[in-house]
């Protein structure tokens, strides 16, 4: 059976440490407030468990053998990522209520989820667990148990990064720092997106 508690405390580790969901997810906080990222965090959880365990499954070894597949899916991923960055770095500043201000782009579940299953760093985390804590004798029931304990240990992590956007959203009090702030964190999401593909190590 695979240790659970280094395998608990690697969820916890590669959730909460940044990357393009968590960044998504802060500005979704950020403009949209705490709760309307909870779609966000759910669906970015469920799809990065659902990951670990396809590749548990065998995915990851079909990826392996055919690297082509995974590098098209390292640059769409990409691609979509620079995307979203040009749309935060133009996002305009809310207005003071922010029901008004919703026209910053929203990231709810099916962004979330599409994102974690193109994401590099979901996919390499995906890949460790299985090399690490998943031996070839594990079985498909302890693989989605791993799955499992990912899913439930994600959703606050990934949840503290909306919380931050929600707190960060009250310091914020012109519209020059909103838009400095935007574009700060569409700069680092699109430093992000490139550097999981260009220096992978």
């Amino acid at each position: 059976m695979p240790n659970w508690l280094p395998f608990a405390l690697f969820a916890i580790v590669a959730s909460i440490t940044p990357g393009p969901t968590n960044l998504l997810i802060l500005h979704q906080g950020l403009h949209h407030g705490f709760r309307r990222t909870l779609p966000a965090v759910i669906g970015a959880s469920l799809a990065a468990a659902t990951l670990v365990l396809l590749v548990g499954l065998g995915l990851g070894q079909l990826l392996i053998s055919r690297p082509y597949a995974n590098l098209a899916l390292s640059w769409l991923g990409v691609v979509w990522l620079s995307w979203l960055a040009w749309r935060l770095y133009h996002a305009p500043a809310p207005s003071t209520e922010r029901a008004e201000g919703m026209r910053a782009p929203n990231f709810g579940a099916r962004q979330a989820a599409i994102l974690q299953l193109i994401n590099p760093k979901t996919w390499l985390m995906a890949l460790a667990v299985v090399g690490v804590f998943a031996p070839h004798h594990v079985t498909p029931v302890a693989i989605a148990g791993l799955a499992a304990i990912f899913a439930t240990l994600a959703m606050p992590c990934l949840a503290a990064w909306g919380a931050m956007g929600d707190g960060a959203a009250r310091l914020l009090r012109s519209p020059a720092q909103w838009r400095l702030f935007n574009r700060a964190l569409a700069l680092v999401l699109l430093l992000v997106a490139w550097w999981s593909v260009l220096m992978p190590g």
